[in-house]
């Protein structure tokens, strides 16, 4: 008996992991009734470096259960090209990037899809750095890291959050970008190797991790710096790019009317 290919979703989230085996249940749980809730068809993308605690297995495992795919990977290869892989393998229209490890809250993926749509942007942020947003769990070292990072990234492009980790693209905008460095901030890679005509940023609040390790060292800060050349060398050697901007307040995000007046689909 031939079975029919699913249709493709609505949106597809990556998920980069590596030693996530802790959270990634949670996380999975989270993401799927975020998407049942708000009747979006989604899936997710989880891309394993070769995790030595299993996470690989139990993605496969709840594979099984929930409309995942997994990609393996043979090691630590670097989270710009874990996500650039995950986007490869999603069919989505939209895709986007979540942590694993529930730093990012997932009940507000549905309401960033109707940003996205409503707006007809080519790129919605979660972002930190507008009012509404803000960060929790974190050293004064590591939140004044992340801010100057941001400040960094200022003569690329007017985003405050340049370096989130939480955000959604249009996958034809994404999928041909060849990220420089590794890409640690692939967010900021995107912005601008993708020439997104249209973006918006989004207030969250960002929960600093409370179990498996932080993906931030010493190596990706410096390929961050590098990075940083890369891309000024990039804008210097290309058209100046028009690009709407658009932030919304907490009041206007939480107004935004979300597309559930259909039939109920199964996420």
């Amino acid at each position: 008996m031939t079975v029919a290919p699913q249709p493709p979703a609505t949106l597809a989230i990556v998920v980069p992991t590596y030693n996530e085996r802790d959270r990634l249940t949670d996380l999975v749980t989270e993401v799927f009734a975020a998407y049942a809730a708000e009747d979006v068809d989604g899936e997710l993308v989880i891309v394993d470096d070769n995790s030595p605690d299993g996470t690989g297995a139990l993605a496969d495992e709840l594979a099984a259960r929930y409309r995942i795919t997994v990609v393996h990977r043979a090691g630590k290869l670097g989270l710009g090209t874990a996500v650039i892989e995950g986007f490869a393998a999603a069919n989505a229209p939209i895709v986007g990037v979540i942590d694993a490890d529930l730093s990012h809250p997932p009940a507000l993926l549905p309401r960033m899809l109707a940003v996205m749509q409503s707006a007809a942007a080519d790129f919605v942020i979660g972002s930190r750095y507008i009012p509404g947003g803000g960060t929790r769990n974190w050293g004064l070292g590591r939140l004044l890291m992340s801010r100057f990072a941001c400040v960094m990234a200022r003569g690329l492009t007017s985003i405050r959050d340049a370096t989130s980790g939480f955000f959604l693209v249009r996958r034809d905008l994404a999928r041909n970008v060849q990220i420089s460095s590794g890409g640690f901030k692939i967010c900021l890679e995107l912005l601008i190797r993708g020439r997104p005509a249209s973006v918006v940023e989004v207030p969250y609040v960002f929960a600093g991790r409370t179990a498996g390790e932080s993906k931030m060292n010493l190596r990706e800060a410096l390929g961050y710096l590098e990075q940083l050349r890369q891309l000024r060398r990039f804008v210097a050697t290309h058209p100046k790019l028009t690009q709407s901007y658009r932030r919304l307040t907490q009041d206007e995000l939480a107004s935004q009317p979300l597309l559930n007046d259909g039939p109920r689909r199964r996420a």
